[in-house]
């Protein structure tokens, strides 16, 4: 075996432990990437008004944010699933 076989072995088998390390860790899960939208969920049911927008929309920004609601209500049901 060659020094750059050697080194390319070796490059590969540190990127192998540091994927299993962040998968063991759960650095790349939906849950920990939603942490900062469940502290906004959890401030809106403490206080609904605090989350309601009650001004004018910009042209096609009120479709937007019908359609990102719809996006995250989905993504929640689906966390709740996969959590069961």
């Amino acid at each position: 075996m060659s020094i750059q076989s050697f080194g390319r072995f070796g490059a590969a088998l540190c990127l192998a432990a540091v994927v299993s390390g962040c998968s063991s860790l759960g650095l790349g899960t939906p849950e920990r990437q939603t942490s900062s939208a469940s502290r906004v969920s959890d401030e809106c049911k403490a206080s609904r008004s605090k989350c309601l927008y009650e001004g004018a929309y910009e042209s096609g920004e009120r479709n937007y944010a019908e359609e990102e609601a719809r996006r995250l209500n989905l993504a929640e049901i689906e966390r709740l699933r996969r959590s069961r």
